[in-house]
This record gives C-alpha cells, structure tokens and sequence, in this order.
C-alpha cells in the first residue's frame, strides 16, 4: 500500500526544509507579516525586509500607531505597495479588536487578505485544517495529477485547492498539524518542483508523480492566457541643488504608488536643461519591461509635488524602486 502524500511529504520536509526566520515563531502577527511579504517575492528577497520590519514594528499595537509613510518607507522596495497599506490597515483593526483573530473566516475578512493568506496563517499560527494554494502548490498538484487543465481559469483552481485539501485530510489527524503540511507542499514547490528543470529525483512524490511516469512534467502546469510583454523607455531626471535631490509626490489617487516620492520625468519638468547621462537600468513591472535612461539636468520647480532631499534624508521616505535604483548610480 502507498503510503500517503502527507506522510511522504512531512517526512521530506523535516530534514530538507530551508531554515528561514519566520519559521522559527508560532506568533501570528509575525507569521502574517512574512505571508503578506512573501507574495509576489522570493524568500531571500525578503528576509532582511522581514527582520527590518519587525525590529521596528514587533507587535501588531506597533503597526497600528504607525503613520502610513513609515511604513511605506519601510517597505520600499519590496514592490506592489498596497500590500503595505493594507497590512498597516489589518493592524489597526486587529488592534481595535484586541487580538490577532483565531478562526479561518475572520483572518479573511481582515483587508489584504486573500483565500492563500488566510489559509496560511490559519493552519501555521493555529493548526487550522485548510490547504494552500499559491503558484507553488499549483504546479505540484498539476504534476503529481498530470492536470493539463488552465490554471488561470478558476474552476482549475478550485479543483486543486480541493485536491491539496484531501492531501491535507489524509494525514492531519495524525503526527503532524496543517501547518506543517502546508510549508512542507509550498517548500516542495519552491525548492524542488522548480518551474524549468523540476528535480524529480530529489522528490519525495517522484513514485507518485504521474506526469513523471509519463515524461509530461516539463509541460506542466498549463497557464493559457499569458500576456504578451510590452517593452517601454523612459527617461528620470536627477536634478541637484546643494547636495539635495529633487523628488516629485505621486498623487494620492495614482493607480499605483500613490504617495510614493520619485525623480522626475521630462513631462514634470518640460523647461528643464539636460546634462550628461548616468546610464540606463532595467525594470519590470507585471508585461511591462522598462529600460529608463538616467540623465542630469538643472531646473528650478515653480510649485506643485516637489521637494529637496538630502542623500541621507532618502531611508526615511517612501521611495519608487525606480528612483531607488537610479540613485545607485550616482550616489
């Protein structure tokens, strides 16, 4: 009899699991802030954030007090920032509660929270029985299933969360919790069911895998509506006076990175004089590839969203990742 993929996997995970900072606590305030950070990001991307983060906010009163720039400036950096907003926003309802929520349905009512996060916190901080979900455990079921379905159409979606589910129930009740298989099947997906060149060998499903036993696990999962990247270039303008920095606000109903300090483009500043350049970088948002040319240019602002900064005055604000890197060529 085979043993079940629980049990495989739990075994796997005991001795293979990376050692990361946010598996070493059971709080659920730090366990939430590490799901919030982890979407969209690598894991060693986000260490030094998480550990940052924490040592100024170690408690959800911290965050709760905190005025919106901090954290933004905090988390600068990190990208797709309402993440941020929405996690000050949970904490300041947390706090007003006077606790962290113990059940699956108030987690998920909590702002920024989705299906993935709350089923995450859920089962890590409290040993709730309800399996994740994200890109990770998608791929793995789709191979262990030999699923060629769409992952981007949601009934796919509710089917594998449902066959996580009864993965989950075959071992829960016994020598391990939720939690425990919930990292141990995203650990999988992360370390060894890679995207490209999945290493099967290493794999404690490999003997259950049926895309493996029929050769089709390089083509899983199928993900058919895949946008086409569009390429963009664009110019930033560093304007100096004085040792400081001229940054332009983004407005407050910006799409995205409302409130975000960055430096100015020839459209903000159309009677500016351009100098020499600092160079080109790249940056890719979502199907949008950047390249921006850096380039100096003096010009006095007449008003509007604009102020100066001192180099040092830069760790304080909250910055676009794209003034972030611009600056790293010239400061």
């Amino acid at each position: 009899m085979k043993q079940p993929i629980s049990k495989l996997l739990i075994e796997w995970y005991r001795h293979a699991r990376r050692d990361l900072p946010w598996r070493r606590t059971s709080d659920p305030y730090r366990i939430w802030v590490s799901e919030i950070m982890l979407q969209q990001t690598r894991a060693q991307a986000v260490i030094p954030y998480y550990e940052r983060f924490l040592e100024r906010f170690p408690g959800v009163e911290a965050l709760a007090a905190a005025a919106e720039d901090e954290v933004l400036a905090l988390w600068s950096g990190l990208g797709y920032y309402s993440r941020a907003r929405n996690l000050r926003r949970a904490a300041v309802a947390i706090a007003a509660a006077g606790g962290f929520p113990r059940e699956y349905d108030a987690i998920r009512d909590l702002p920024g929270i989705g299906d993935y996060t709350a089923a995450a916190v859920a089962s890590i901080a409290f040993g709730l029985p309800h399996a994740v979900l994200d890109g990770n455990v998608q791929r793995v079921v789709a191979r262990v299933e030999n699923d060629a379905a769409d992952i981007a159409a949601p009934p796919t979606r509710e089917r594998f969360r449902a066959t996580a589910q009864e993965w989950l129930d075959q071992g829960h009740a016994g020598e391990f919790g939720a939690g425990e298989f919930n990292q141990a099947l995203m650990e999988l997906g992360a370390t060894v069911c890679l995207p490209r060149n999945p290493q099967c060998r290493a794999c404690p499903l490999a003997t259950l895998c049926r895309a493996r036993a029929v050769g089709t696990a390089g083509q899983l999962p199928v993900k058919l509506r895949k946008q086409e990247p569009e390429r963009l270039a664009s110019v930033l303008l560093v304007v100096r006076n004085r040792g400081r920095i001229l940054l332009r606000r983004r407005e407050a109903s910006a799409r995205c990175m409302a409130g975000f300090w960055e430096l100015p483009e020839p459209a903000h500043a159309p009677q500016a004089r351009l100098g020499r350049s600092y160079g080109t970088f790249r940056h890719t948002i979502t199907h949008h590839h950047y390249t921006f040319e850096v380039m100096a240019a003096s010009w006095t602002p007449g008003g509007g969203d604009f102020a100066w900064f001192a180099p040092a005055e830069l760790s304080k604000i909250p910055l676009s990742t794209t003034a972030r890197k611009a600056l790293t060529l010239i400061l």
